[in-house]
């Protein structure tokens, strides 16, 4: 035969390759290995035991794939079998891809889980609590999807002091936990005012939540320092996020409930508080009056026994004055006053001369005498 060249064999073997019914249409199960994701799309290698396959999906493609595609999980892959001419190897092109069954992804989730939590991502003690009142609530998930709505609603209706802050992710595909983990991160680097942090979707199939079953989405929702909710799914859905988050919301909606006090509530607790108060200081404005009053009395009592004290003693004073003042009292101790027959009380002896009738008063009665003789001294 004539000689070809290599571009003529691989273009021979490509054709052959195309037309086959089998391998234009064939499904490959296996472990992937080796992801790189790339520009011109996404390469990697499907393997089993004894042997090895390349793989290639399109951005098209990969945009739309519902799996996240990581080392060691098994698949199943669709689509047609290829030859890349200028490289004369041949790959899997593929059309759509899965896991290769709920097995295989409860496999990857307890080995993640086991790992993470033997390096402490899971402790307690790590996680922060959610702020009493806060200011801002930051929400990643998709725009469009219900959650965003039912969240929004709830918050709106429960609670109109908080602001709102949607930061829109994908929440499916192989992008998607990327996107929810960068997310996580620039909230937490640029926007301080956000007081807590509700991540999370609504249900779907276990494939469809795995995104946050992804440790590069686990690692940022531990780093933040913005407490964050896990909210994915249903009540009966568990996501490596719930078991790293600083608290698990059972749905979109239990999170909002969560996120929030209800302000309608608080102002009546303080409206009940208020007249609660307002009712004590009455009650104890009016004791107080009370006992200003008893209290006036009592002094009043006690100012007047303390004059009529007082006034006793000054009366006490006098009597002992007038008895020492008292005539009477002097004329007890052996004098006796001297009168003359008028009744005129002698002060001098110049007043009376030999012969004059006097009299002496003592304290029981009086004798008449005559003078008779005057002697001064």
């Amino acid at each position: 035969m004539k000689p070809i060249t290599v571009a003529q064999l691989n273009s021979y073997v490509k054709r052959v390759l195309s037309g086959d019914p089998v391998l234009s249409n064939v499904s490959v199960e296996g472990e992937i290995s080796g992801v790189k994701y790339h520009p011109t799309g996404v390469y990697f290698t499907l393997k089993d035991a004894s042997s090895k396959l390349s793989c290639y999906i399109s951005p098209s493609t990969s945009r739309n794939l519902t799996v996240e595609l990581t080392d060691g999980l098994k698949a199943v892959a669709h689509g047609s079998v290829s030859v890349y001419e200028r490289g004369g190897t041949y790959s899997l092109y593929i059309r759509d891809i899965e896991p290769a069954g709920v097995g295989a992804l409860a496999e990857a989730f307890e080995k993640l889980k086991k790992k993470l939590e033997a390096e402490g991502l899971f402790d307690p003690a790590h996680k922060k609590p959610l702020p009493t009142f806060p200011k801002k609530v930051g929400v990643v998930t998709s725009p469009t999807g219900a959650a965003v709505s039912d969240i929004k609603k709830i918050i709106t209706a429960k609670n109109d002091f908080v602001d709102i802050l949607v930061y829109p992710v994908l929440v499916q595909g192989p992008g998607a936990p990327a996107d929810i983990a960068a997310a996580i991160d620039y909230i937490n680097a640029n926007m301080t005012d956000v007081d807590v942090l509700i991540v999370g979707r609504g249900g779907g199939s276990i494939e469809e939540l795995w995104a946050f079953n992804e440790e590069i989405v686990a690692r940022s929702i531990y780093a933040s320092e913005i407490p964050v909710i896990s909210a994915v799914g249903h009540e009966t859905d568990f996501t490596i996020a719930d078991f790293v988050a600083d608290r698990r919301a059972e749905t979109p909606t239990a999170a909002a409930n969560m996120a929030v006090p209800d302000t309608n509530e608080l102002r009546m607790y303080l409206e009940d508080r208020k007249n609660l108060l307002l009712d004590n200081l009455k009650q104890n404005i009016a004791s107080k009056e009370e006992r200003i009053r008893l209290a006036g009395l009592d002094a009043m009592k006690r100012e007047m026994l303390s004059k009529i004290a007082i006034y006793e003693l000054k009366c006490k004073g006098c009597r002992e004055t007038l008895s020492q003042l008292n005539p009477l009292g002097i004329l007890g101790r052996g004098y006796a006053a001297m009168m003359d027959s008028s009744g005129k009380l002698i002060s001098s002896a110049d007043a009376v001369a030999a012969g004059d009738k006097v009299r002496a008063r003592l304290k029981d009665g009086e004798i008449s005498m005559t003078v008779d003789s005057v002697n001064k001294v």
